[in-house]
């Protein structure tokens, strides 16, 4: 594995991690949120830098047709990209306008009354679309996964791979509608309530199984746009 590819899964990986702990700030506190949310954009320019070349890609050539370079399974990704992109833009100028530590240094004044209600919309949704972009890129981990793990029956991973990510799907959907998801994405609700007698790792496993539920949805949703291979006689 070359170090490119290692650096895009570690910077993966840690952005994932940050997002599940950004989504706790009620038990990080304040300050480490706002650490946290500093490193998360460091880590996010840092992946556009390693992805750079998807958005060279993005405008066909003069020879390229358009039905050719724009199938419906990329016209899916490109819309969850940059919806993705949006989502975590507001994040972050929302969350340098609320900063108190961070970025208390920065000329910024006014803007809070507005800043709060899209720090919570975009917050919620950059989660989603997160693991949305996930799924859409999940049989790569699932390269990877086979690679580490070595060779499995494919018979074995047909039935349990299913079983075990409609399991967590399940879960997730208990977890989406218990932890309000929808209001805050809907904004009918600008205020995030949080359970304080609710153990920590329970916070954490309902967290991952939303993000479950999205990959889940959105990787074997992009199959239906895989057209199958046409086979040839011999």
């Amino acid at each position: 594995m070359s170090y490119k590819m290692t650096g895009k899964i570690l910077t993966d990986l840690v952005m994932t991690i940050l997002l599940l702990l950004l989504m706790a700030r009620q038990i990080t506190g304040d300050s480490a949120h706002e650490w946290l949310g500093a490193a998360m954009f460091v880590l996010w320019v840092l992946h556009h830098v390693f992805n750079f070349r998807w958005y060279t890609h993005l405008l066909p050539g003069k020879a390229e047709p358009l039905k050719k370079l724009y199938p419906p399974a990329r016209i899916v990704r490109i819309i969850v990209n940059f919806l993705l992109l949006l989502s975590m833009l507001g994040t972050m100028i929302s969350g340098v306008i609320l900063s108190r530590e961070v970025f208390d240094f920065l000329p910024i004044s006014g803007g809070i009354a507005l800043a709060r209600p899209m720090h919570v919309l975009c917050a919620f949704w950059g989660f989603v679309l997160m693991a949305v972009h996930l799924g859409l890129h999940w049989s790569m981990v699932l390269v990877m996964f086979r690679r580490i793990r070595g060779p499995v029956s494919s018979k074995f991973l047909k039935i349990a791979l299913p079983v075990a990510g409609g399991a967590v799907a399940v879960y997730g959907l208990y977890a989406f509608i218990k932890n309000r998801f929808l209001s805050y994405m809907l904004l009918t609700s600008s205020f995030v309530f949080f359970d304080f007698e609710r153990p920590l790792l329970l916070f954490f496993t309902e967290y991952i199984g939303i993000m479950g539920l999205f990959v889940f949805l959105a990787y074997y949703g992009s199959r239906i746009f895989r057209r199958p291979k046409s086979r040839t006689k011999s």
